[in-house]
């Protein structure tokens, strides 16, 4: 009798099948190559494509080197040897608590003012305006500003994820609210509820899934942005270590960061992906 896989097992298969694919072609890559080897190449440039002095101009790190890098920097990912040596724990932690100050500045002025938008054509009409003037502005673009005003570069980094993290949640807060079916209110009004029972009872439920939309695409702005504005400010956090370690000529580094900074996104990712199934109307 055969076995049928299951969907997700075929969809697991075909994962691990191009995973393992990646690290064949990778490894095929960083293969010595003979004709180049016999040049001699500078020492700098070699440790700079992550490789020694005898190493081929063309070299790049091998997967080898990347697991050892992994084990060495998540042995002990929380070490201290000063501003410019911390542990990838201490760098993502403060890139985390940067991303979640300014999240959650931003869910506390969208939700509150994207229900008013939602729920009044007066104040749509009204504040729509600057919503769409302020909208397509970059927010590293307000750094340099913030700086001046602000005269911190850490409070300067979470304004940045304040403003990039307003906007997805602010329309989406306001397109929820104004699409809540309009027999549920009629029949609020028909009960006399008040105003605040209704915006919890029944359109917060109701808008609760567009909301929390908003606030994942927001989260994923956030974690972007976060890491060019710390390559600018400097200082801590993981944008800070991939500069740094650039800097150092560690390719190696650089790479291991980028890798760390894609599993916490998905992992951000993932929790309001959880959220939102939880929170889904189903008839």
């Amino acid at each position: 009798m055969k076995t049928r896989l299951s969907l997700s097992q075929k969809a697991s298969l075909l994962s691990l099948g191009l995973f393992a694919l990646i690290l064949l072609v990778w490894y095929l890559a960083t293969l010595p190559d003979a004709r180049v080897a016999a040049v001699n190449v500078d020492p700098e440039y070699a440790a700079l494509m992550g490789g020694g002095a005898a190493s081929s101009a063309s070299s790049f790190p091998t997967p080898l080197a990347m697991a050892q890098t992994m084990w060495e920097r998540l042995s002990d990912p929380f070490y201290d040897n000063g501003p410019n040596d911390k542990g990838i724990g201490i760098q993502l932690a403060y890139s985390l608590a940067r991303v979640l100050g300014g999240f959650f500045l931003a869910a506390a002025v969208a939700i509150p003012l994207g229900f008013a938008i939602g729920n009044s054509r007066v104040f749509y009409q009204a504040l729509n305006p600057y919503v769409q003037l302020l909208k397509p502005i970059s927010p590293l673009a307000w750094m340099p500003l913030a700086l001046y005003t602000i005269k911190d570069a850490s409070a300067s980094a979470i304004f940045v994820i304040f403003i990039c993290s307003l906007w997805p949640m602010l329309i989406n807060t306001a397109h929820g609210v104004a699409n809540v079916r309009r027999d549920w209110l009629d029949v609020a009004r028909t009960l006399e509820v008040n105003p605040l029972r209704k915006a919890f009872r029944v359109i917060l439920p109701a808008a609760a899934p567009t909301i929390l939309t908003g606030m994942r695409i927001s989260m994923g702005i956030a974690w972007l942005v976060i890491v060019a504005a710390e390559m600018l400010v400097g200082g801590t956090g993981i944008g800070y270590f991939v500069w740094n370690e650039w800097n150092n000529l560690s390719i190696t580094n650089v790479l291991f960061a980028i890798l760390m900074i894609g599993v916490v996104g998905m992992a951000l990712d993932s929790i309001f992906g959880v959220l939102s199934k939880r929170v889904a109307y189903q008839e």
